[in-house]
């Protein structure tokens, strides 16, 4: 399981390790563009459910700390995806990888 850690108030988000990189990529990607955007993802039941959401500019401080040392393969279906939602007006919003039950 990865970390998202976001800003000085030390906000940690987690995500396994495969999700962490397709969201590093596309969030990698627009803040290169500098564009600034939403962030959501919905909680974990551990976590209290519900639905959190961060504003990300290219001035976020943003760490990714992850559990395993290997890069997962890269599924562009899910980098497409994930990439549509950041660009819409709700902002990226996490879904789990295309395919699966998560």
């Amino acid at each position: 399981m990865g970390s998202l850690l976001y800003g000085n108030a030390g906000i940690e988000i987690t995500f396994e390790d495969r999700a962490l990189t397709h969201l590093q990529i596309v969030i990698t990607a627009k803040l290169r563009r500098r564009e600034s955007f939403l962030f959501s993802w919905t909680n974990s039941v551990d976590r209290g459910s519900g639905r959190s959401v961060i504003w990300l500019d290219p001035s976020s401080t943003l760490f990714y700390r992850y559990s395993g040392n290997r890069v997962p393969t890269i599924n562009r279906d899910w980098i497409e995806e994930l990439t549509r939602s950041a660009n819409s007006a709700g902002g990226l919003f996490f879904t789990p990888e295309p395919g699966t039950q998560s």
